[in-house]
């Protein structure tokens, strides 16, 4: 079953501005048919293409990697694509894993102070100590 929708409906049905779609579709990202009247009409492909794009949005990567992206024709060109988004991913989960460490250490503290908390002071001390160097030292 190949049910249609116009741009009102598809960018309702994921919480987006129509101008957003018309945006994505000048960027090359979307491609939906037209009517007999001229108007978008968005397929299930089409809607399928929008979750997509959401989805890689919600990791991270911008539209015109998406772009680049949807446009790799091979498995080495994808891989280039995908690499630095996936070390940026790693990167941003180390982060939010540390701040949550940091805040779940709150809500654990019997301290009415949190600075006082060992776990606290230990998170603190780790990001305000010396850093660890990977150059050789200077003579």
């Amino acid at each position: 079953m190949h049910l249609d929708r116009d741009i009102v409906e598809a960018a309702a049905r994921f919480g987006l501005a129509t101008h957003v779609l018309r945006h994505w579709e000048a960027m090359g990202l979307l491609h939906p048919g037209r009517d007999a009247g001229g108007r978008r009409r968005y397929g299930t492909d089409d809607l399928t293409r929008l979750a997509t794009i959401l989805i890689l949005k919600e990791a991270g990567l911008g539209l015109n990697t998406i772009r680049s992206l949807s446009a790799a024709i091979d498995r080495a060109t994808r891989h280039e694509i995908l690499r630095p988004a996936a070390e940026e991913l790693r990167s941003r989960i180390t982060a939010a894993q540390a701040s949550l460490e940091l805040i779940e250490g709150g809500l654990n503290c019997d301290h009415e102070d949190v600075t006082q908390c060992p776990n606290y002071r230990r998170l603190i001390a780790e990001r305000t100590g010396p850093r660890q160097s990977k150059e050789a030292p200077a003579v």
